[in-house]
């Protein structure tokens, strides 16, 4: 592995991530039952990489320097 991503684009930390609030919800009382983990965790890579892709439009976009 000599590849290096940013965190929020790691299905891993992801699928950790829905875990965890899951767990806690079902701690707390929500019903949970129709839930499915793993296409929550795709949903919620999809819309962060959709984010990142906004913020560096915007940040190129802003930006008061050229790329050189």
């Amino acid at each position: 592995m000599i590849a290096i991503k940013p965190w929020y684009l790691s299905r891993t930390i992801w699928a950790s991530i829905v875990t965890i609030l899951t767990g806690a919800a079902g701690l707390t009382g929500l019903p949970l039952d129709g839930l499915d983990g793993s296409a929550l965790a795709d949903t919620l890579l999809q819309a962060v990489s959709a984010i990142s892709g906004l913020i560096a439009v915007f940040g190129r976009l802003s930006a008061k320097e050229r790329i050189g």
